[in-house]
């Protein structure tokens, strides 16, 4: 019960300083099994030691990959350094390693056969993914006000990182993004006449309490069904949840015959950023398009196309163009 009422205190604690409620969960779950694995003790009774111990059972016993380490540190470093104020200074951990792999990546053509398999939905879903470069949650999350087709523009609030960015928006969508649009403005319309509405961040809801009836507001991809909203306990109506899609892309790719590739939802991210390299753009901009903290991380998708600095041409091809134009 002590325990209950600890992770309940942190819970708390998270909402009151606007994490997100993806982070909370994973943040919870990481705190659990850390104190499971210590054997129901109280975290203020342990220290880095104990940190290094988990994180290393994490690595050895349970094989679990150098990302899934990170969030693990990342969730112990916000109990002990935010919450708890016993910061855990370097604890001087090294992240096992393994060897990398490329991601896999999909041609124009290869999407394309996708989508054409699809339902409107989900072919506006994906193509949002590999046009855009989104991650699925982002996509999931975007509200009519996000949409800006006539400075072909994208906004992605509360990204990764809590980051806020900008990317290209093809104007090919609008006709697609037009008619669903329209199919949300009619399902809030329905639903502010029973007095709910799309689910609103807890803050903004509070400062703007008649928000849910404005359009802007609304959900591009709303789920079929209202529920309670987490924090403010409102009945309202969230965005479509991942499972749906993720369920229609596995049966794309099937009768698509690409089944012999691995796809998920990030493989449109990852091959969004491949073609935008192999047309030659700077690979910071493609960085910024992707919201990643690090250039490095972009840097991969180099090597995906096989040339380590992408969109560089050797000098002479330069001399070899000059004398096909004379």
């Amino acid at each position: 019960m002590a325990k209950s009422k600890f992770l309940t205190d942190v819970r708390e604690f998270m909402r009151l300083h606007g994490y997100s409620i993806r982070t909370e969960h994973t943040y919870i779950y990481w705190i659990r099994f850390y104190i499971r694995f210590h054997r129901l003790q109280h975290p203020v009774s342990l220290g880095p030691d104990h940190v290094v111990m988990f994180l290393s059972f994490l690595a050895n016993r349970r094989d679990v990959a150098i990302n899934t380490q990170k969030i693990a540190l990342n969730a112990l470093a916000f109990l002990y350094n935010k919450y708890l104020n016993q910061p855990l200074g370097d604890i001087g951990f090294t992240f096992a390693t393994r060897p990398r792999h490329f991601p896999t990546v999909l041609s124009p053509a290869e999407v394309g056969k996708i989508l054409s398999v699809c339902d409107k939905r989900d072919q506006l879903i994906f193509s949002l993914l590999f046009g855009c470069g989104l991650r699925i949650s982002e996509c999931l999350r975007l509200r009519i006000k996000d949409f800006d087709f006539s400075n072909g523009s994208l906004t992605v609030f509360d990204g990764k990182g809590g980051k806020d960015r900008v990317t290209i928006l093809p104007q090919s969508l609008k006709p697609l993004c037009d008619e669903f649009f329209e199919r949300a403005l009619a399902l809030q319309t329905s639903d502010n006449q029973q007095g709910i509405g799309p689910s609103i961040p807890g803050a903004l809801g509070k400062k703007y309490p008649s928000a849910y009836r404005q359009p802007a507001w609304m959900f591009a991809f709303p789920s079929a069904t209202v529920c309670t909203h987490p924090y403010t306990k409102v009945m309202c109506r969230h965005h479509l949840h991942d499972s749906v899609p993720r369920k229609a892309l596995k049966q794309a790719v099937q009768d698509a015959g690409l089944s012999s590739k691995r796809i998920t939802y990030h493989t449109f991210r990852h091959s969004f950023a491949t073609e935008l390299l192999r047309a030659g753009r700077d690979i910071r901009t493609v960085q910024e398009l992707l919201g990643h903290f690090d250039v490095k991380t972009t840097q991969i998708y180099t090597h995906v196309i096989g040339q380590h600095f992408a969109g560089t041409a050797s000098p002479l091809d330069a001399i070899r163009y000059y004398h096909q134009l004379h």
